[in-house]
């Protein structure tokens, strides 16, 4: 089981960058074994997948909308996963919330919502036009 603190998000300018963190609190197991993925969720819409990294980090995948935009990384010995967002745009104001699958060291389960048990309590970010 891994719990997942999320921080820095807030409110930019569209084109502004902003980086997310996530760190975990992991029992019984290595934090490399974990899949991480960060999702997000505006209002009166469903979890959209964002992107994710596999436990070595050697593995990545980005919905297609952020790919060129988007960054996400760990550090396996601070245990910590972010996600670095420039060029941001209005659209990509969410909710943005922290997930991890463990068993996943050097692949990725699927990008739904579904494939990911543990969760963090979300950080807001809002871009303004």
């Amino acid at each position: 089981q891994v719990q997942l603190v999320e921080s820095g998000g807030g409110a930019v300018q569209a084109g502004d960058s902003l980086r997310l963190s996530c760190a975990a609190k992991v029992s019984g197991r290595a934090f490399s074994d974990f899949a991480l993925a960060w999702f997000r969720q505006a209002p009166g819409k469903e979890r959209e997948f964002v992107a994710a990294i596999s436990g070595s980090g050697g593995t990545t995948s980005y919905e297609d909308s952020v790919k060129d935009r988007f960054t996400i990384s760990r550090d396996n010995a601070k245990k910590t996963v972010d996600l670095q967002m420039s060029s941001l745009k209005p659209e990509d104001t969410a909710v943005y919330l922290c997930a991890a699958r463990g068993s996943y060291h050097y692949t990725l389960p699927g990008n739904g919502a579904g494939a990911y048990i543990d969760w963090g309590q979300g950080n807001q970010v809002t871009v303004s036009s």
